[in-house]
């Protein structure tokens, strides 16, 4: 299929820091589609062991053209190395090529690249420019998009980290044909998320088409990446830095990053644990009086049949919220979740632990 058939463009309206989201097939190996770059003398890519032997050949190929020096560092495959030992593969490889405030870094792979090559461009030097490649649905429809950067900490995810805007994202779709489908759907989550927040239309549209999601259609896939990014690019051009309206794309992640946290990072995978986030807060969100019964099981039945769990594992509701007390969100130790207030409309706002625990033990595994 020509380029041209998949090309689309998303723009992240910042101002001074505005960048483009281009979206297309077959991007890696095409020059045209890095013009955003800033000029450089050298490159830095960063991967990991799992996207290099797919990925990194057309990549640095494309690179070699536009800068003098191209470096590579491949970086070990899991949620569990998003942390500060293996962020500080990346200042050291920096430092040993003897980067300077104009060298590029270049994010290739899922949403744990993105989220420390991002960081370890906001630190270098105390700021370098970085360009998102993301590999993975997830990466491709959220994490790669809007500037946060972060790694773990054993108490909470992505507590440490920095608002950091890319030059430039660029989704090439052709790399989602080699999804596995356990990655698959956990990018379907984040695709999901937008419906109940802000898109019912898109809703629908999810519902109708999820089979063919599933199964890698790249018609299906190119509507559901652009839509998101518009969506999500909507509410960043509005809360850059989340002061109020950008936390509604955490819907689902409040109970998600509890069940990562307590599990221990990488057991399930982050969309596994958001989809199923999604779960609770949908029922959370009836209690409060957004959403009726019936919302609930539609939501249920769509994220159950993009593959994802529905029920949580069984950390105990003290442990629950024990952990969600360090959610960003939180406020002088309360813990704040994103609820529909009504279907394709979110907000934030507290609930009694009492209620909460009865969520836990409706969704939750005895």
């Amino acid at each position: 299929m020509p380029l041209t058939a998949f090309r689309d463009r998303v723009d992240i309206d910042l101002g001074d820091r505005s960048y483009p989201i281009l979206i297309g097939t077959d991007l890696l190996g095409d020059f045209d589609a890095f013009a955003a770059t800033p000029a450089a003398a050298t490159a830095l890519i960063v991967t990991n062991t799992t996207v290099a032997p797919l990925y990194l050949a057309a990549l640095r190929n494309t690179l070699t053209a536009r800068f003098r020096a191209v470096h590579v560092l491949e970086l070990p495959d899991g949620e569990v190395y998003k942390d500060w030992a293996t962020l500080n593969l990346i200042f050291d490889a920096l430092l040993r090529h003897g980067a300077d405030r104009k060298t590029v870094l270049f994010a290739l792979g899922g949403g744990v690249v993105g989220d420390m090559t991002g960081f370890a461009a906001a630190s270098y030097m105390r700021g370098v420019p970085f360009v998102q490649v993301p590999t993975t649905l997830l990466a491709q429809v959220d994490s790669s998009v809007g500037g946060k950067t972060a790694i773990n900490h054993p108490l909470g995810k992505n507590m440490i980290g920095a608002f950091y805007q890319p030059q430039l994202v660029l989704c090439d779709l052709a790399t989602l044909q080699t999804l596995p489908p356990r990655e698959l759907s956990a990018g379907l989550a984040e695709v999901i998320k937008y419906g109940p927040i802000s898109d019912m239309a898109f809703f629908d549209w999810i519902e109708a088409n999820v089979d063919a999601l599933v199964a890698l259609d790249p018609a299906a896939l190119a509507h559901a990446v652009k839509r998101s990014c518009e969506i999500k690019a909507g509410v960043v051009g509005q809360d850059e830095r989340e002061n109020g309206l950008r936390a509604i794309l955490n819907f689902g992640h409040t109970f998600g990053h509890a069940i990562e946290s307590g599990l221990g990072y990488g057991e399930w995978l982050h969309g596994e644990a958001v989809g199923c986030g999604m779960v609770m807060a949908a029922h959370l969100s009836q209690r409060l009086g957004g959403v009726d019964a019936a919302f609930v099981e539609r939501l249920t039945r769509l994220i159950e049949r993009a593959g994802l769990p529905i029920v949580g594992p069984a950390l105990g509701d003290a442990r629950y919220l024990e952990l969600m007390r360090i959610d960003k969100k939180s406020e002088a130790g309360e813990i704040r979740f994103v609820v529909i207030d009504k279907p394709g409309s979110a907000v934030v706002r507290s609930a009694p632990d009492a209620m909460v625990r009865e969520v836990l033990v409706q969704c939750c595994t005895a």
